[in-house]
Parts: structure tokens; C-alpha cells; sequence
């Protein structure tokens, strides 16, 4: 395996390798042999930690202001640059998987049941709610880097809108895209394109469909994903109860680790600036508004306050007069 680097679209150095998803001991060796600094990637002295198994049957965009009024003005999702910031050239709109606290809950439940399949009745009655704590890094967070507003559409209707207007009513193609490493993120990249490009793209494997050892994979409209740093600020411990049958979260710690984190990509191939469309409503409907994180990933964009932003979508969308939350991960 051999790591690349290049500049990516938005001025940050990518170190990638092309048509796979490798795992993070794999990519540690492979930098570790190209000689590739990394504070975070290298570290051993981290708190154990879950490594759940999500079905993630949602994705999500995030924008700011000018971006939610191009979206709105065009009715969909474009490249607004054609590609032409693009590395490799490649007209590309990009997703991430949207994990809420349904996806959390579900992931909890089924890894319970892997690790204790003989656990009784009342022990699974007794076990509190963990797994939330360990998703802490931005793959999870109700915050944004990127803007205040975040779409987050039904895996489905992404996909048929995509199937309709890009692939003649195909289903689309989904390939393995790469893996890439930045300072403190690791990010494997899906490619979604038509049956039209095969030839094209025929370079990246297809992603498969049920492969038990591979990071990420798509079955019945989900994607599964497989996540080895969902941390990012290790802040708990993983304590295991063998003989209760059951799992528990030890903190906050006092002096937190600070590790890699990865997360799965979607990119959308997208020709000669065509428009992902979709109904203005729907639009609307899947439209959240989302409070600044800590850190961004573009340190110029402009946040909305809340106030602002409902303002905002009263004009673009006259009819809602309602602007919904990014709820929080923590069960109620």
C-alpha cells in the first residue's frame, strides 16, 4: 500500500490512498513506513473503547447562509465550481452519514448482544445507556465545522433522486473511493456515480454489500459502518461487567486522551454543473438548523444565530414557520 499526498479542495493537506477503506493499524503502518508525522495516529496509551456496528439509513449536508440560498435558488445541490477545485478534476457533492440517537441506541442494543448472547432478561433491563458518551467526535455531533444549516435527507431519497435525474432510473454505482488521512481525521470516501461512467471509474473497487471485515458497506438501503476512532476526546473508559453481562462508561476522565477519529463520506459524481433537485418542500422539511462546534473547518464561515437563521428561512421558505434543532445524542 502506498499513501499519496495532495492539496484538497479546501487548502488542506490530504494524505490518501486511492480504492480502498484500510484500517487504522493498516494506515498506521503504511505511515509509519513513508515516514509520515502524526501526534494522533501513532498514540497506544488510549482508554478502551467501543467499536459498534451502525446501519445508517440517513445522510446529511451542512452549509452556511450563502450555501442555503444557492441551494434554494437552484432547488438542489450542485458543485458550484464544476469540479475545478477538485484535485482530480472530479464535480463531486459531498455527504456525510447522519448518526442520530436512534442509529446510537440500535448500535448499542445489537453490540450487547454480540458480546453477552447469553445475558438475561433482567440484566438487559439494568444496563444504562453508554454508547452515547463515546460518540464525541464531529461524526456525531449536533454541532457543525461547516455552517448553521444541515440537510439531512433519507438515504433513500437521495439515492432515487440521484437513480432518476443522473442515471436514466438505474440504481447507482458505489464504489470503494479512497481513505484519507488528515492531521487528526480519517475519512473513507464512498463514490456514488451512473452506470453511464463504469468504464470511467472502473479503477475503484465496488463497495461491497456484505463483507463483515470491511470498514463500510451498503445493504437494503442502509449503510454499515464500522467505526474504529469514535471519539476524537477520549473522555471515558469501556468497562466491561463479564459477569453482570453488561457494558458501562467509566468518567469523564480528568486528563482526557486526544486520538484520530474517522467517519464515512459520500461524493455524488455530478456532471457539467448539473443540480441535484429536489421538491422545495422537501428541501425545507429536511432542513435543520445547527450551532457552530468549537472548531471549523473553514475558520472565515459565518455562523447564524438562531434568531437569524429562523428569519432567514421565513423569507426563503414563507410557508414554515418553524425551524427544528439538531436534537442531542444523550437518551431523554
Amino acid at each position: 500500500m502506498i499513501m499519496q499526498t495532495q492539496t484538497n479542495s479546501r487548502n488542506y493537506t490530504e494524505h490518501f490512498m486511492e480504492g480502498q477503506h484500510v484500517w487504522l493499524n493498516d494506515l498506521r503502518s503504511t505511515a509509519e513506513r513513508q515516514g509520515l508525522e502524526n501526534q494522533y495516529l501513532y498514540k497506544e496509551d488510549i482508554p478502551d473503547y467501543p467499536r459498534p456496528e451502525f446501519c445508517v439509513s440517513h445522510l446529511k449536508h451542512d452549509t452556511e447562509r450563502r450555501g442555503l440560498c444557492g441551494i434554494r435558488k437552484d432547488r438542489g445541490f450542485k458543485d458550484p465550481r464544476g469540479g475545478s477545485s477538485d484535485p482530480c478534476h472530479l464535480s463531486l457533492v459531498w455527504w456525510s452519514l447522519a448518526v442520530g440517537p436512534e442509529e446510537i441506541q440500535a448500535a448499542e442494543t445489537r453490540l450487547l448482544e454480540e458480546t453477552y448472547p447469553d445475558r438475561m432478561e433482567e440484566q438487559a433491563a439494568e444496563q444504562e445507556s453508554f454508547l452515547w458518551k463515546f460518540a464525541s467526535s464531529p461524526a456525531f455531533k449536533r454541532r457543525s465545522r461547516l455552517g448553521s444549516y444541515r440537510f439531512r435527507f433519507p438515504l433513500e431519497e437521495v439515492l432515487t433522486a440521484y437513480s432518476e435525474q443522473f442515471c436514466s432510473g438505474a440504481p447507482p454505482i458505489m464504489r470503494v473511493f479512497k481513505t484519507s488521512l488528515y492531521k487528526q481525521e480519517v475519512q473513507y470516501s464512498v463514490l456514488v456515480h451512473s452506470p453511464a461512467n463504469q468504464r470511467f471509474f472502473s479503477r475503484f473497487p465496488l463497495l461491497p454489500d456484505d463483507d463483515p471485515d470491511a470498514v463500510c458497506t451498503y445493504r437494503d438501503g442502509r449503510f454499515i459502518w464500522r467505526p474504529e476512532a469514535m471519539c476524537k476526546t477520549h473522555s471515558y473508559e469501556l468497562i466491561r461487567g463479564p459477569d453482570e453481562n453488561q457494558m458501562d462508561a467509566r468518567g469523564p476522565i480528568r486528563h482526557p486522551e486526544f486520538y484520530v477519529w474517522d467517519h464515512v463520506a459520500v461524493a455524488l459524481h455530478m456532471e457539467n454543473r448539473k443540480v441535484l433537485r429536489f421538491d422545495p418542500d422537501q428541501l425545507r422539511e429536511n432542513l435543520r438548523f445547527c450551532w457552530r462546534d468549537n472548531r471549523t473547518i473553514i475558520p472565515q464561515t459565518r455562523f447564524d444565530h438562531f434568531c437569524r437563521a429562523h428569519s432567514l428561512l421565513r423569507r426563503l421558505w414563507p410557508r414554515y414557520s418553524w425551524l427544528e434543532k439538531e436534537p442531542p445524542l444523550r437518551p431523554t
